[in-house]
């Protein structure tokens, strides 16, 4: 299965906008984390917990939060591939790409709903 069939819409910011406004989006979207985009590049990732763990500076910019160096994984690859990047790299969610552009995301909550598709192989190597 391809990360592209399990793969949903993202919701990007600016990483201008405050820590609150970031917090209201995500409460009003039912989402726990949004893609920070500048230049049509990504620039980051500010989840849920960031923001708990920021919640006295809701004021600041989201730049001053988010995390850096986003990883990414192209759409065409593999969701086995998926569960290895975000193993590899403690993460639960992973932004989804097509030719280095944005175009969706995905969480450890849809490879676990999607778990039967996952190499079991792969996972015991």
């Amino acid at each position: 299965m391809k990360v592209s069939e399990i793969m949903h819409d993202v919701k990007v910011i600016s990483p201008v906008i405050t820590l609150k406004e970031a917090a209201n989006i995500m409460s009003e979207e039912h989402i726990g984390s949004l893609v920070v985009i500048k230049d049509q590049a990504i620039v980051g990732i500010i989840t849920e917990r960031d923001v708990l763990k920021n919640i006295s500076k809701l004021s600041d910019k989201v730049d001053k939060v988010m995390s850096k160096n986003v990883v990414t994984i192209e759409e065409d690859k593999n969701i086995d591939k998926a569960v290895e990047v975000m193993d590899e790299n403690k993460i639960k969610r992973l932004p989804v790409t097509r030719e280095g552009k944005l175009v969706g995301i995905i969480t450890v909550t849809d490879l676990l709903a999607n778990s039967e598709s996952i190499n079991e192989d792969f996972l015991f190597e």
